[in-house]
C-alpha cells in the first residue's frame, strides 16, 4: 500500500518538528485536519497534499528537543584517572541525548526513500543546532534527486496563516548558528567540567559540611553567583550614616501637604537644628510659585523574554524556569507565539490588527480591544528588533476556564494585556508642582491626576496614582502646625530579586534569553543561593565562599566581562564573521592557563574555606567499622553523603539520594569492611547492601557499575547485588535470580536479585533499572535455593508461608520453585516499577 501510494502521489516529504505536539498541530493545519497517524518510536502524521508543484505524500514526524548531547569519550569518565588539565585538550563525541526514546532509528527509518526533508525546528540558534543533527540522521538515506532537498520553515507561532505562510517560504537552516552553539556546548562542558571535577574533589575530600553534591563552575553560572554576592558584599560592608531632616507640616482645605524638602538631607545634626529653628520662627510657609504641565507616560514596546521573565518573578512570584516552562507551553498550546525572543520592537510586517482582532470575543478584555481596532491603534514605539522573532503576542483568545487557571492563565494574561498596552494611547497626566517657602528654605508639593489613562487602562499596574494637590494661589500663606526634625540613618541596599539579577545578566550578556533562567536554577540547585521572601536571591555560606575564593586568586573567573566577550565571539560565529575552530581553540587556551593559576594557588581559597567549614575530622557520626584499621568509619550525611574514616584518613563514597544504615555488623568476605545498607524512601523503594571499599574500588575486571561518574556528587560504584563473587552471602551470584524483563537487551542488561530487607512484602529488584517483583503474599521467608530451572535456567526460591496463609495443597507451607515457570509462584506475583538510584554507564 505504501508503495502503491508513492506511485500515485509523486514525491515523499518529511517533515520534523522540535516536539510530538508541535508535529501533530503542524500536521493538522497543514493537512486541514485530514492526517491520520500511525506510533513508531514517536507518531509519524500522513497526509497527502503538493510540495512545489508536485503531488506529495508527507510524513510529519518530531525529535524531543536536541538529538545529541555532548560529552567526553569514555576513557575520561574517571575522575580518579583523568587530570581536569586534560580535558582542555580531550576531543568530544556525540551521544544520543534520549537513547531510550530511539530517535535516531526512528529519524532514519522514516527518511529512508524520501525525496525532500522540511525543518520545522523552533527558529533560534538551539533549533537551528538541532535542524543539522536531524540532517545527520536523514540525508544521506534520501533519494538522489535534482536541486534543493533539505528546507528551513520559518515560524513564531502555531497559526493556520503563520504555519501555512512558512510552508510557502521555505529557506535554509543556517549551518553558522548551529555552529556557534557547537562551540558554546564545547566551551561550557570542557571548562566547565575541568574546574568543576578539581573543585570537588579538592574540597569535599577536606570539609564534611558543604551540603553540595558538587562544588561546580561555569563560564555562565559563576558570574551570576558573583552578582548576587557582590551585592551581599555591598549589604555588610555598609556602614548606616545617621541624618536628618527638616519637616513641617502645613494643610489646606483640610488636606495636609506632603512636602519635599529642597536640601533632602543633612548629615550634621547641628546644621539640621539650625534649619529647623528658621522654620519654626518663620510660623508659615508662603506659596511662592504653582506650575501645571501635561506630562506623557509612554505605553512600554512590545514584550521580549527577559521582560516576561522580569515581570513573572516580580509581580506574580514564578521563578524565570518555572515562568519559561509555563510560555513555552502556552506556546505549543496555540494561545501565544515563540516565547524566545530579544526582540522589542515590531517588525514592519507584524500583522498588527489581525492580533488584535483575535482578542475582540475576549470575555474580559474584548471590549477594549474592539474600542482600540475603532479608534485605531497607535503605531508601537521604542524597543529593538534584533531579528530573530517579533515580540510575544496571544495568538487566539481563551478564557481562564479554557486554559486551566494558575500560572498559566496569569502568564497568558499578562501576554494578552502587555501586548494590547503595547498598541494603545500613551497615558497622560496633569503634574502640579507648589514651591513653597519659610525661613529661608524651599519646600515642594506634588500632584498628579490622569487626563487620559491610555494604555495603563489595560494595564493598570502601570497607571500612576491620582493625588490631585488642593487649589493653591501664589502668594497664599499656609500656617505651620509643626516642624518636626526627622532624625534617620542611610539603609543599605536589600539583596538583588530575581528581577534585578535578570537585568544584571542581560545588560552583561551572560547567558541568552532562553539559558538566563537555566543559569539561576542551576546556583539554587547548586546550594550557592536561596530565594527568600520577595523572591530575593540571597547566597549561602557555600556560594559567598566560592566567589571570594575567586576573587583571591583570578577575579575574571567570576566576573562578567570574559563571558560577556566569549559571547560576542560566539555571536560573530553565528554571523559568519568568526571561524568555530578558531575561537574555540583561543578561548580554550585562556582558560586553561587560567585553570592552571587557580590549581597552583588554590591555597588561597582553602584557607577561606578553612574558616567556613568543618574538617572531615570533626564531621559526621561513628557508623561503621573500616577492614584496615578495624576502626569506626564516620558517616557524614551532608550532600554528597561519604563514609570517612579518621584513622586511615580515607574517604569513600556512597550512591546519593537514599538512606544510609549498618546491615546487622555483618563484613565483606573479601576486605573486612562492615557492610552498609543502601535504602530509597517510599514504599517501592529499593534497598542495595554494599560495601563501603568495594563500591569504590571494585575488585574484578571488567565488573559492572551503578550510577553515573561524578553525578549527583558521586562516582560510579560496584554493590553487592552487581558482585560476581561466589562466597559472598550478598552478592549477584548468590542473589540472583533470573534475568530483568525490562532491561532489553543492552551490555548493562540486569538480573533480579532477592531484595535482602523487604520483608514482610518479600520481593525481587533489578540491579539495573526500576522494575520489581513483588513475591506472593504472606510469606514467613524467602531464600535463593543454589538449584536452577531445569526449563530457563532461572535460580530457584525457597519460600515459606506464614502458617494457614499457605496456597499450597494440604496445608503444606514451603515450596521450592521458578519464580518465572512455577504457576503457583508467577500467578501470584505482582510486578511494579519502583525508583532506582542507578543509571545505566
Amino acid at each position: 500500500l505504501g508503495h502503491r501510494k508513492k506511485s500515485i502521489m509523486g514525491v515523499t516529504v518529511l517533515m520534523v518538528a522540535e516536539k510530538p505536539s508541535l508535529a501533530q498541530s503542524i500536521a493538522e493545519i497543514l493537512s486541514g485536519g485530514r492526517c491520520h497517524s500511525r506510533r513508531g518510536a514517536l507518531e509519524v502524521h500522513e497526509f497527502d497534499g503538493t510540495f512545489r508543484g508536485q503531488q506529495a505524500h508527507f510524513k510529519m514526524t518530531s525529535v524531543i528537543g536536541h538529538v545529541y548531547s555532548i560529552d567526553f569519550p569514555a576513557q575520561y569518565n574517571s575522575w580518579d584517572k583523568t587530570d581536569p588539565v586534560d580535558l582542555f585538550d580531550a576531543r568530544t563525541v556525540k551521544l544520543e541525548a534520549n537513547p531510550k526514546a530511539h530517535v535516531c532509528d526512528h529519524l532514519q527509518r522514516e527518511s529512508k526513500g524520501c525525496d525532500y526533508l522540511v525543518l520545522w525546528l523552533d527558529c533560534d540558534r538551539e533549533g537551528e543546532n538541532i535542524c543539522f543533527e536531524v540532517m545527520d540522521n536523514t540525508v544521506d538515506r534520501l533519494r538522489q534527486v535534482s536541486g534543493q532537498q533539505v528546507f528551513r520553515a520559518k515560524f513564531s507561532a502555531i497559526t493556520a496563516p503563520e504555519i501555512r505562510a512558512a510552508m510557502s517560504n521555505l529557506g535554509e537552516p543556517n549551518k553558522n548558528e548551529a555552529l556557534a552553539v557547537d562551540a558554546r556546548q564545547e566551551l561550557d562542558l570542557k571548562v566547565g567540567v575541568a574546574f568543576t571535577r578539581f573543585q570537588t574533589r579538592f574540597f569535599q575530600g577536606k570539609y564534611g559540611n558543604l551540603d553540595a553534591s558538587v562544588i561546580s563552575y561555569g563560564p555562565c553560572q559563576t558570574p551570576t553567583l558573583n552578582f548576587c554576592v557582590e551585592r551581599h558584599q555591598a549589604i555588610i560592608s555598609f556602614q548606616p550614616q545617621p541624618f536628618w531632616q527638616v519637616r513641617p507640616q502645613v494643610s489646606k482645605a483640610g488636606t495636609r501637604l506632603e512636602l519635599e524638602w529642597e536640601k533632602g538631607r543633612v548629615f550634621d545634626m547641628d546644621v539640621a537644628t539650625v534649619y529647623c529653628q528658621m522654620v519654626r520662627e518663620a510660623k508659615k510657609l508662603v506659596v511662592r510659585e504653582v506650575v501645571e504641565k501635561e506630562e506623557r507616560k509612554g505605553r512600554p514596546p512590545g514584550l521580549n523574554t527577559v521582560e516576561l521573565l522580569k515581570y513573572a518573578s516580580a509581580s506574580m512570584g514564578i521563578g524565570p524556569a518555572h515562568a519559561m516552562q509555563t510560555a513555552e507551553r502556552l506556546y505549543i498550546m496555540g494561545y501565544i507565539s515563540y516565547p524566545r525572543t530579544e526582540s522589542s520592537a515590531y517588525p514592519p510586517n507584524f500583522d498588527i490588527a489581525g492580533t488584535l482582532s483575535a482578542q475582540r470575543s475576549h470575555p474580559i478584555w474584548g471590549a477594549y480591544a474592539s474600542a482600540l481596532q475603532q479608534q485605531g491603534v497607535s503605531i508601537p514605539k521604542g524597543g529593538t528588533d534584533v531579528g530573530d522573532h517579533p515580540p510575544i503576542t496571544p495568538v487566539r483568545a481563551a478564557s481562564e476556564a479554557e486554559i486551566g487557571g494558575g500560572d498559566m492563565w496569569r502568564v497568558y494574561e499578562y501576554v494578552a494585556r502587555h501586548f494590547l498596552g503595547s498598541i494603545s494611547p500613551d497615558a497622560v497626566y496633569r503634574k502640579t508642582r507648589a514651591t513653597l517657602v519659610g525661613g529661608g528654605e524651599t519646600f515642594y508639593a506634588h500632584g498628579t491626576m490622569a487626563v487620559k489613562p491610555g494604555f495603563t487602562s489595560i494595564m493598570p499596574w502601570r497607571a500612576s496614582a491620582n493625588e490631585p494637590l488642593p487649589p493653591l494661589q501664589e502668594g497664599e500663606a499656609l500656617p505651620i502646625a509643626e516642624v518636626e526634625m526627622y532624625a534617620g540613618k542611610t539603609s543599605p541596599p536589600d539583596y538583588l530579586s530575581e528581577s534585578e539579577l535578570i537585568t544584571l545578566m542581560e545588560k552583561h550578556g551572560i547567558g541568552t534569553d532562553a539559558s538566563i533562567p537555566t543559569h539561576i536554577n542551576n546556583i539554587c540547585e547548586r546550594n550557592y543561593v536561596s530565594i527568600q521572601s520577595g523572591r530575593r536571591v540571597v547566597p549561602t555560606e557555600l556560594g559567598i565562599t566560592l566567589i571570594k575564593g575567586y576573587q583571591l586568586i583570578d577575579p575574571e573567573l567570576c566576573k562578567p566581562q570574559v563571558r560577556a566577550h566569549v559571547e560576542q565571539q560566539i555571536s560573530m560565529i553565528a554571523g559568519g564573521k568568526a571561524d568555530k575552530g578558531s575561537v574555540v581553540v583561543h578561548t580554550l587556551d585562556q582558560f586553561r592557563q587560567k585553570f592552571m593559576f587557580f590549581v597552583m594557588k588554590i591555597s588561597r581559597m582553602d584557607s577561606l574555606f578553612e574558616a567556613s567549614f568543618s574538617p572531615l575530622s570533626s564531621s559526621g557520626k561513628p557508623l561503621s567499622k573500616c577492614g584496615k584499621c578495624r576502626r569506626y568509619m564516620k558517616f557524614i550525611s551532608a550532600r554528597p553523603s561519604r563514609l570517612y574514616c579518621p584513622t586511615c584518613e580515607d574517604l569513600y563514597n556512597l550512591p546519593q539520594g537514599g538512606s544510609i544504615k549498618l546491615y546487622k555488623e555483618l563484613t565483606c568476605p573479601l576486605d573486612g569492611f562492615e557492610i552498609v545498607l543502601f535504602s530509597l524512601s517510599g514504599p517501592d523503594g529499593k534497598t542495595y547492601p554494599l560495601c563501603p571499599f568495594c563500591f569504590n574500588y571494585p575488585p574484578f575486571e571488567g565488573v559492572s557499575k551503578v550510577g553515573v561518574e561524578g553525578a549527583s556528587g558521586s562516582r560510579s560504584g560496584m554493590p553487592c547485588s552487581l558482585c560476581p563473587h561466589p562466597s559472598c552471602a550478598h552478592s549477584l551470584a548468590n542473589q540472583g535470580v533470573t534475568p530483568c524483563p525490562e532491561c532489553g537487551d543492552s551490555p548493562a542488561k540486569g538480573t533480579l536479585v532477592l531484595d535482602p530487607v523487604s520483608a514482610p512484602k518479600w520481593r525481587l529488584d533489578c540491579n539495573r533499572c526500576s522494575f520489581l517483583v513483588y513475591l506472593p503474599p504472606n510469606l514467613h521467608s524467602a531464600k535463593v535455593s543454589k538449584e536452577t530451572c531445569e526449563d530457563c535456567c532461572s535460580r530457584l526460591l525457597v519460600l515459606d508461608w506464614k502458617k494457614g496463609s499457605s496456597p499450597l495443597e494440604g496445608g503444606e507451607t514451603s515450596l521450592t520453585g521458578c519464580v518465572t515457570c512455577d504457576d503457583t509462584i508467577s500467578s501470584r506475583v505482582e510486578v511494579k516499577h519502583g525508583r532506582a538510584f542507578v543509571k545505566r554507564t
